[in-house]
């Protein structure tokens, strides 16, 4: 699994872990000890719910724990030129001659919707070490890719606002 993450993913994952396991837990077992009450569990949909949401809850908990356990810690510092973790980017697509920004992130953080994409997507792992001006291939699959211009690279800081991708 070895996911990259930086240290400020770990401390977000523990701080996640810390608030499931000592708010939801407890909550999501009052839950299904409140729907139990309500009598036959065969046809109790409160029930089914609570049991399954308490679940969902202890797979994520353990979801995190493995992410952690396995993590490659990679630092988000780069050169000021370059592209680089955390840095939010202006792209210009040549072929659909369009231009869009995005921020670099871990796989943990990456939601395109947003504009996040992660280091490890073909345009991610593309752009890293280059500067602005620098004409980069992404290369999508063995046949087939794709050429894009670093119009700009602003160095940001990961202020801990990007939320951590929930599966």
């Amino acid at each position: 699994m070895n996911n990259e993450l930086t240290q400020k993913d770990i401390e977000r994952m523990e701080q996640e872990i810390e608030y499931r396991k000592l708010v939801v837990r407890k909550e999501a077992l009052e839950d299904v000890k409140s729907a139990r009450a309500h009598g036959d569990l065969s046809e109790n949909f409160e029930y089914h719910a609570a049991k399954k949401f308490k679940n969902q809850n202890e797979s994520r908990i353990r979801y995190l724990e493995k992410m952690i356990k396995t993590a490659v810690i990679v630092s988000d510092e780069s050169a000021e030129d370059e592209v680089g973790l955390n840095n939010t980017v202006e792209v210009y697509f040549e072929e659909d001659k369009v231009t869009e920004k995005y921020k670099l992130v871990t796989t943990v953080r990456g939601n395109s919707l947003e504009g996040l994409i992660s280091t490890e997507s073909p345009l991610g792992k593309a752009l890293l070490g280059h500067k602005a001006g620098d004409r980069v291939y992404v290369e999508v699959n063995a046949g087939y890719g794709y050429y894009v211009v670093v119009r700009s690279i602003e160095n940001t800081i990961d202020d801990g606002t990007d939320k951590l991708r929930s599966f």
